[in-house]
């Protein structure tokens, strides 16, 4: 048995409708990222200068010295860059979220100052502003504690939310230890907010973006000008808002650095950005601790129910074993198989028992057919049908059939069965006994090889049914 921890399935074709205030089609959230201060630097205790987003092409760190004109980049951000958005966003009114590197914002005063004044959201960006994926458990989980404690000494609250950014695999389930934060935002999974499991409960994740976010200034093949900036931002907003306006409104994450995004041949795109988006109706500019709060009121967390991937054996097979009749074998080789969240949904589940079955050698996927009672034969008198083939009969009208009716049907069975050698089996949802029997007649036609087949995607198809009863969408 292996089980797969991605989810691949998320929401499926039909997200839920977020219900965000005021009718709103799109959600709009603006990240400023304060790491200032924070990125590594010989002064800083680190062993190598900073090589990650600046304006030097290619550039790399320098071990054992400091780069000065790394250091100056940075310095641009926190003495000119952070003011200009500062002023701009203060203008127009616009809700911000901090992502504040701790040690960043331990030497910022003044600017974590003017973030408070203007009721900006401050989140925890980690302690420092380096790669945390080679780092041992032990040393990242007191990192983050470090940061928790130190983030609520420098702004006067633990924060609502986090986001390391160069996280490791560890780092989801150490900040879900340490901290009863609202929400974490390191997937980019995703248009909407979505839970997950941890080790230490359920955890809101509030997506972040790479795309719609500044540091393309900075990366091969990003942009070039101010201009490819806004016609990205802008055409990403045009596609949600339309989505927001048929119904499926989503959120649009815009990530932002002070020594980046400040500089002020960028920061016109921004402004021209918001202008642009301020001029439609029912747009939400929101913060993300607002959107984890209002997440939590309108899509709690789940409650437990059938998550098959993470169900014991046993109850596994209580559950699905009679998805194919009378054919448990499948849903054990499932269980023994790689699971994961996409099997916690009909299609998924049911992909995996299709295949097992469709693996199955020719003897064996006849047994599958030959376990399916007559339609409206003596089992069904008796009231000997699994309660999946008594419900689905009784859909069709074939437990309300006249002795003429009854009789046809029989006639009908016999004549089938005594031709191919398995029961007629057809998917009697959405049909009544008129389509059933012009399918009989139809059928009784074909070839024994290609009746094989058709009764094979019938079996299938009735799963399918059957799953949609007892799972999500």
């Amino acid at each position: 048995m292996t089980r797969y921890s991605r989810d691949m399935h998320g929401y499926g074709a039909t997200p839920p409708d977020p219900a965000w205030p005021n009718n709103a089609a799109i959600a709009i959230q603006i990240v400023v990222n304060y790491e200032e201060g924070g990125e590594r630097c010989l002064i800083h205790g680190d062993d190598e200068s900073e090589a990650f987003l600046s304006e030097i092409p290619g550039a790399a760190s320098w071990p054992n010295q400091r780069h000065w004109n790394m250091e100056s980049i940075y310095e641009y951000g926190a003495r000119s860059g952070f003011w200009r958005l500062y002023r701009l966003f203060t203008e127009k009114d616009i809700p911000i979220t901090v992502f504040g590197v701790t040690t960043a914002l331990e030497r910022n005063p003044a600017q974590v100052q003017a973030m408070q004044d203007a009721g900006w959201e401050m989140a925890c960006h980690g302690l420092k502003w380096i790669d945390y994926k080679d780092m041992p458990e032990d040393e990242e989980r007191q990192h983050i504690r470090d940061a928790l404690r130190r983030h609520e000494a420098v702004t006067g609250a633990p924060p609502m939310g986090w986001y390391t950014g160069r996280c490791s695999m560890n780092t989801v389930n150490l900040v879900a230890e340490a901290s009863p934060c609202l929400y974490q935002s390191d997937s980019y999974a995703d248009d909407l907010p979505y839970w997950i499991t941890t080790p230490h409960g359920q955890q809101l994740m509030v997506p972040y973006t790479l795309d719609s976010n500044d540091m393309r200034f900075a990366t091969p093949q990003g942009f070039n000008a101010g201009d490819q900036f806004f016609t990205y931002l802008k055409d990403t907003f045009d596609g949600l808002y339309a989505e927001g306006l048929d119904g499926a409104a989503k959120m649009m994450n815009i990530g932002l650095h002070c020594r980046l995004a400040g500089r002020p041949g960028r920061i016109m795109a921004i402004r021209r950005f918001i202008d642009y988006a301020q001029s439609h109706d029912r747009v939400w500019f929101t913060t993300r601790a607002a959107i984890a709060q209002h997440w939590y009121k309108h899509h709690p967390a789940p409650k437990d129910g059938l998550t098959p991937h993470q169900m014991e054996r046993g109850e596994f097979i209580a559950a699905f074993g009679s998805v194919f009749e009378h054919s448990p074998w499948i849903a054990e080789a499932v269980f023994d198989g790689e699971m994961g969240p996409a099997h916690d949904h009909a299609p998924g589940l049911h992909a995996a028992m299709a295949q097992v079955f469709r693996h199955a050698d020719q003897d064996k996927r006849r047994d599958v057919l030959l376990a399916h009672p007559d339609l409206a034969g003596k089992l069904a008198a008796a009231g000997r049908l699994t309660k999946e083939s008594t419900s689905e009969q009784a859909s069709a009208g074939l437990d309300m059939l006249t002795d003429d009716e009854r009789d046809e049907f029989t006639a009908l069975n016999n004549d089938y069965k005594e031709r191919f050698g398995f029961p007629f089996i057809i998917a009697v949802k959405g049909l009544n006994k008129s389509d059933i029997l012009k399918a009989f007649k139809t059928r009784m036609n074909n070839s024994t090889e290609e009746e094989f087949a058709t009764a094979c995607r019938e079996v299938e198809k009735i799963a399918r049914l059957r799953l949609n009863d007892l799972l999500l969408p």
